[in-house]
This record gives structure tokens, sequence and C-alpha cells, in this order.
């Protein structure tokens, strides 16, 4: 097996263009979440992406005991304290009995003393559709500014897109929409998770994913989203394997090319995330509502890896300091979900 690439901050810079656009996406992001209780309806300030939480758990991460030598440095202790949210991708907050299978499965990873370790915001599509940094920046601009300011943004919204045609028509990106469309009813904790994009694990990158042990994926079928997730949690077990994969070659392995999957490099199972039955935690705790799961935030050695990755960092910031701000105004230590 060949050695792994080492990370670089090359594969993270934007260009002067990327950082004039990212300026004006975070002035977007700001006034939408000021205005999303509106939005939404609802009486708090929401998130700018994956807005509607479905569920908050206490979980473990258990390490495998038999990880490859090179790995055990970064996972040397038997287990690691987890803070789970389950939530629906839309920015906007609906009261439906099914929901769009956009969905989110953001890990918080702490040590014995409760020190954060890192964020891992996982989704259950494993690409993503945009490569061009500026191409995503002008559409999340317009969508922002659509929700904000009606129809007449639509021409921006529908110019955006078209430019991502190219970038969906792959054999990957094709397969996986055809795989979406054949679970779209199946019940949220019977799909794998992924992270997109890349992460760093020490001087390694690394793509993760999670996939789920024994769920029915008929479980639900006639609740919405959120009661058959509650109700599962509270009655059952939940355990997945974590399964990473190594970067080796950018021509198998691409870091900023996000629409075709890794090839050629295997998954190595690093260990379980389990979910004892009735760890669900409340999530109208404001000490809940307002947990970030910015992977920025995470120790260097585990942060993301890449160009889009990177617009992550600003975007979470903006989002979660005006998300904050509001909701303490509002709420103080009442803040509602």
């Amino acid at each position: 097996m060949p050695n792994p690439l080492k990370y670089n901050k090359k594969f993270d810079e934007l260009n002067e263009e990327e950082k004039q656009l990212l300026e004006i996406n975070k002035k977007s992001i700001a006034d939408f979440v000021e205005q999303s209780s509106s939005i939404s309806d609802v009486n708090y300030a929401t998130r700018n992406a994956h807005a509607k939480t479905y569920a908050v758990a206490k979980g473990t991460f258990w390490i495998d005991p038999v990880i490859p030598e090179a790995l055990k440095p970064f996972f040397d202790k038997e287990k690691f304290d987890l803070i789970i949210r389950f939530s629906n991708a839309q920015l906007k907050i609906k009261n439906s009995k099914k929901d769009i299978p956009a969905y989110g499965f953001a890990v918080q990873i702490r040590d014995e003393n409760n020190n954060l370790l890192s964020n891992y915001p996982l989704v259950n599509f494993p690409l993503f559709p945009v490569n061009s940094v500026s191409t995503f920046l002008k559409l999340f601009t317009a969508i922002n500014r659509f929700y904000l300011q009606g129809w007449r943004n639509l021409f921006s919204i529908i110019t955006q897109m078209t430019k991502l045609l190219p970038s969906v028509f792959t054999g990957s990106f094709i397969r996986n929409i055809l795989k979406l469309i054949g679970k779209r009813n199946d019940f949220i904790l019977s799909f794998d998770y992924h992270s997109v994009g890349a992460f760093r694990l020490g001087d390694h990158m690394i793509k993760i994913k999670l996939s789920p042990k024994s769920v029915n994926k008929n479980i639900g079928k006639k609740q919405n989203t959120r009661k058959a997730l509650r109700s599962y949690l509270q009655r059952n077990d939940f355990t997945a394997d974590v399964l990473i994969q190594l970067c080796y070659d950018l021509k198998d392995q691409p870091i900023n090319n996000l629409n075709v999957e890794w090839k050629n490099s295997p998954f190595i199972k690093i260990g379980e995330v389990k979910i004892d039955k009735n760890s669900l935690l409340n999530p109208r705790e404001s000490c809940n509502e307002l947990l970030s799961f910015n992977p920025f935030e995470s120790k260097a050695i585990f942060q993301p890896v890449g160009k889009i990755q990177k617009l992550r960092d600003e975007a979470y910031k903006v989002s979660v300091q005006t998300r904050r701000k509001i909701n303490t105004l509002l709420h103080g230590k009442k803040s509602e979900l």
C-alpha cells in the first residue's frame, strides 16, 4: 500500500475573487439568520443550514482495538464521549409529515475532561454538486436573498444552478441520486452518513463514513421523521461502524473535486458509534439549541481540508454568532428549538 499524501495548506487557499464573494455571502448569512424566526415562523433564530433539529443525543465512540498501528496515536483512548444532532438540510423549518431525505448526523467528540476534540457534520449524501467556489458562493447568496427578498432573486438562482449541470452529470453523482430516490422513504437511521469533503488526520487526509448496523429501513413509515426517530432512540440502542478512507493519490482521491467518490482507497474501520436507548437530550434547552458543530473549532489535526470546506469556517462563525446573539436577547436561558 502506498504512503498517504500529506496535508498542505495550499489545498485550502482561496483566490481574491473568492474571498470577495465570501464577504458578500457572509452578509447574506447574517441577514438570513436575523430574519430566520419569521422565515420559519418560530420564536427563535435558526441555523442558516440544517435548521430543523429532529433530536439531540449523547453517544459514545468506541475505538476498534485492532486499528492500524499508524492510526493509534489519534485514538489513544478506549472510548470518547459524543453529542449528536440529527437534522434536515433545509434552510426553512416546515412542519410537514415527511421532509425531503436530506439528513444530517452531526457529531461532536470530547475527551474525558469534556474538552472539544473535533466536530464532524455528516450527511446522508456522499457528494457535493459544486466544485467551483465562486459558483457555490453566488448560488448560496442568491438562495439566502430569495428567502429574504422573494421572487426577484429567482433568476439569479436559476443562472447559478445552470452552471452546476456539468458537475452533476457524472457517473458517481447520477448513481447516488438514483440510490437516494430509491431510499427516499427509508428511516433516517438506516442511511449511511458521509463527511462529503476531506478532513485532516494529523498529516494525513481522510474521508469519513458512518454505516449503521441492523436498522430496519421501514421503521416509522406512518410517522413524521422527528417522532419516528425519537421513538426509536427511546426504545432501542443504535450502533454504526466508523470507517475512513485515506488520500494516496489526488487523481483517485481528489480533495477539491467533491462530485466524485474516492476510489482505490479501501475503507478502514476505526471504531463504532453507539447511542444507548433513552440517551436523548432535551432539544429545547438553550445549551443544546446553541450547540455549534463547526468543524473548524476542532483541534488543528482534525480540521477540514479543501476550498469548499474552507468556506464553512467563516459561514459557521457568522451563523452561530448571529444566532446566539439573537436567541440570548430573545430568550436568555430559555431559547427553544
